[in-house]
């Protein structure tokens, strides 16, 4: 069976997909599709880069215009997003104007459909507004926080401020043990491998990305620090793989803590609580912790 995939389509590169190759990037556009296929799209112009033709190991930077054309897959049908979760991402939509929307993704949602998944938050938020293109992305375990510009122009102004870190985005965290004082700065680069097993891991690596991060503790528990943390930049697993360094991972991390969760966090606790942005006009947006990571900090105090 062939299947469709709609029409010409342009996708502008989040800051975490800086620095990956073309061909990899549409792989994971593209879904189900030969590879062979891909390097054709390239080959023939039909996938471009800011207007102009590239090769198939082409880095992207944050900020690039990807034009994807239509294509036919063989393979199984991809499967629709279910009309519940469309209602429900709806009902989280905390703020909307005209050059954006903000959601509150919730925990166990991916931001893009990849490995095994036929749809994500992306997906889900075409089906609301077909305009609506994500500037940046959370965690699939990670709730809160993201941000979807609605145009071509307003991405890439918001893009831009990504870029020069003119918005702000502060994360809630639940640290597995304590910080040497109230306040660390980690400026540690990262890079993504695959380790034996084959699973996609980040590393702190000298050759790696920037990546800046600033815990501040907000309550010291016996076992645990309660943390506000603020990025700089936005690389896969930042803060994640910034608290493994410091000693003190991520409370229900599963890829970068070893250790038993709290009892009753049943999820990463991570959670994209603040973003402020200055474009169109200075505004400031905030999104409460979830109520499952509420009841773990009751337990443990």
């Amino acid at each position: 069976m062939s299947e469709s995939h709609g029409s010409v389509r342009e996708v502008v590169v989040d800051p975490d997909h800086g620095g990956q190759r073309l061909d990899n990037f549409l792989s994971r556009e593209l879904g189900q599709v030969p590879r062979s296929l891909v390097y054709r799209l390239i080959r023939t112009g039909q996938v471009r880069i800011n207007g102009g033709r590239v090769k198939p190991m082409r880095k992207l930077r944050a900020g690039d215009r990807v034009r994807i054309p239509p294509v036919r897959a063989s393979g199984p049908r991809r499967a629709e997003v279910p009309e519940d979760r469309v209602a429900e991402i709806r009902q989280r939509i905390l703020h909307r104007q005209k050059e954006f929307l903000l959601v509150d993704k919730p925990s166990g949602l991916a931001s893009q459909a990849g490995t095994g998944l036929a749809w994500g938050l992306n997906d889900v938020m075409q089906r609301i507004d077909a305009r609506a293109t994500p500037v940046h992305r959370l965690d699939r375990e990670t709730s809160g926080l993201m941000l979807f510009a609605l145009g071509a122009a307003s991405a890439r102004e918001l893009q831009r401020l990504f870029r020069r870190g003119e918005i702000e985005k502060r994360y809630l965290a639940l640290l597995d043990g304590h910080l040497d004082q109230p306040r660390v700065d980690v400026d540690l680069p990262l890079k993504k491998i695959r380790d034996g097993s084959g699973q996609h891991r980040v590393i702190t690596a000298e050759d790696g990305q920037p990546a800046r991060s600033s815990f501040r503790r907000l309550e010291r528990l016996a076992r645990h620090d309660f943390v506000d943390v603020r990025i700089a930049t936005g690389r896969t697993h930042q803060i994640r793989v910034h608290a493994q360094s410091l000693g003190a991972p991520v409370a229900g991390d599963r890829r970068y803590n070893s250790n038993p969760s709290p009892a009753g966090l049943e999820r990463l606790f991570l959670h994209a609580g603040y973003l402020r942005l200055a474009w169109p006009e200075d505004q400031v947006f905030s999104s409460p912790l979830p109520e499952e990571l509420n009841l773990v900090l009751e337990r443990l105090r």
